[in-house]
C-alpha cells in the first residue's frame, strides 16, 4: 500500500508540475501576472512568496493549478492592468493555453532518452531465465527469484521463454512442479497458476529476463523521439477506438485505477516506473487537447472562436460553456473510479 501510494504521488506530481509549469513559464513570458503556481489541491503544506507569485504544495496532489491574474472568469476588475490575462493578445493567450500539453509532450521524450542513456536498449531474452517476480503472485509464494532458471516443469524440458506461457495456458487452479536451477543448484517447487482479469490471461506472476545494449547520446535522443511518436499514434488510434467501439468505455480508468497500476509497475523498479509517467504524460497532453470545455483543448477553441468573431465572448457565454465542461468532466470521473471500483 506503502509504495502504491509513493509511486501515485510521484507519477502524479511529476504530471502536474511538468504541465502547469508549461502554463506557468509561458504565461511570464508573455507578461502575464501570475499571482500563484501550486501543485496539488486543497490545504497549503507549504507556500512560499517570491516576487508577485505565491507558490505553495497542497495536501492533494491530484492536480494543480496556476492563478492568472484576470483568468477566473467570477474576478472582479483587478489592477493587473494590461498584464491581465484577457487583455493580452490572442496569440499570447492561445500559446498559454497549449504550453500545458506541449509538456507533457516533451517530458516523454526527456524520461526515454535519459532510460536509453542508462540502461541501453532492451529486448527480450528468449532464455528461460526469470526477470522479475511480481509481488503477491504465485511465483513469488513459491520461493521464485530474479535470477531462477527455470529447467523443467512438470517433467517436461523447458528450452526457451516462450515454452513457459505455453504450458500454463487455460491452466489456472492446477499445481505445476517447478524445477530451476539458482546457481548451479537445483531446485523444486510447486506453483498454482492464477487467471488475472485485467488481461484475462493464465499467470504465475513472472517475467522473462532482458538483454541490454548500450547507446551513444545522439541514438538515446532519436530513439526517444521515435519512441514517442509510436506511442502517440498508437494512444490516437486507442482513443479513436474508445469512441467507435461498443464496450471500449469499460477500459477507462480512473485516479484510483492509474493509483494502482503505478505501484504494481511500481514493484519492477524506478525505470519501469519513468516509463510508465511518460506513457500517462502523453496519454495527458492528448485529453487535455480534446475540445471539450474546461479543459485546455476547450479553451483554445474558444479563443479560435473570439480571432474569427473579433471581440471576446461574454462572460454569461463562457460561464455556461465552462459548466457543461465541468458537468462532463465530472460524469466521466465518476465513471471511470465506478469502473476503478468495479475491477
Amino acid at each position: 500500500m506503502l509504495l502504491t501510494i509513493v509511486s501515485a504521488v510521484f507519477v502524479f506530481g511529476l504530471l502536474v508540475l511538468v504541465h502547469e509549469w508549461g502554463h506557468f513559464i509561458t504565461a511570464k513570458m508573455t507578461n502575464m501576472r501570475v499571482d500563484e503556481f501550486a501543485i496539488g489541491f486543497g490545504p497549503k503544506l507549504i507556500s512560499w512568496q517570491k516576487g508577485e507569485t505565491l507558490y505553495a504544495l497542497r495536501a492533494i496532489p491530484l492536480g494543480g493549478f496556476n492563478r492568472i491574474a484576470g483568468m477566473d472568469l467570477d474576478e472582479e476588475e483587478n489592477d493587473a492592468g494590461d498584464r491581465a490575462y484577457f487583455k493580452r493578445p490572442i496569440w499570447a493567450r492561445m500559446v498559454v493555453i497549449l504550453a500545458g500539453s506541449v509538456m507533457n509532450f516533451v517530458l516523454p521524450v526527456v524520461l526515454f532518452f535519459l532510460i536509453f542513456l542508462c540502461v541501453g536498449v532492451q529486448t527480450p531474452s528468449t532464455e528461460p531465465i526469470v526477470g522479475a517476480v511480481m509481488a503477491n503472485r504465485p511465483a513469488a509464494s513459491a520461493g521464485l527469484m530474479a535470477g531462477d532458471r527455470i529447467t523443467s516443469i512438470n517433467g517436461q524440458t523447458i528450452n526457451e521463454w516462450a515454452n513457459i506461457s505455453e504450458i500454463f495456458k487455460d491452466s489456472a487452479g492446477k499445481p505445476f512442479e517447478i524445477t530451476y536451477l539458482r546457481g548451479d543448484e537445483s531446485r523444486h517447487t510447486t506453483v498454482i497458476p492464477v487467471l488475472d482479469e485485467s488481461s484475462n490471461r493464465v499467470v504465475i506472476g513472472i517475467q522473462g529476463s532482458v538483454v541490454s545494449q548500450e547507446v551513444s547520446i545522439g541514438e538515446a535522443a532519436s530513439l526517444s523521439v521515435e519512441k514517442t511518436w509510436r506511442i502517440f499514434k498508437a494512444m490516437l488510434e486507442a482513443l479513436a477506438m474508445l469512441v467507435t467501439k461498443e464496450g471500449a468505455s469499460s477500459e477507462l480508468s480512473g485516479p484510483i485505477g492509474v493509483a494502482q497500476m503505478a505501484g504494481e509497475v511500481a514493484q519492477h523498479g524506478f525505470i519501469p516506473l519513468l516509463n510508465f509517467a511518460a506513457f500517462l504524460s502523453l496519454n495527458l497532453g492528448i485529453v487535455n487537447l480534446l475540445p471539450v470545455p474546461a479543459l485546455d483543448g476547450g479553451h483554445f477553441i474558444t479563443l479560435v472562436i473570439e480571432a474569427v468573431r473579433g471581440k471576446q465572448m461574454s462572460k454569461k457565454a463562457m460561464y455556461y460553456i465552462q459548466a457543461v465542461g465541468v458537468v462532463i468532466l465530472m460524469s466521466l470521473m465518476i465513471f471511470a473510479t465506478f469502473n476503478d471500483i468495479t475491477r
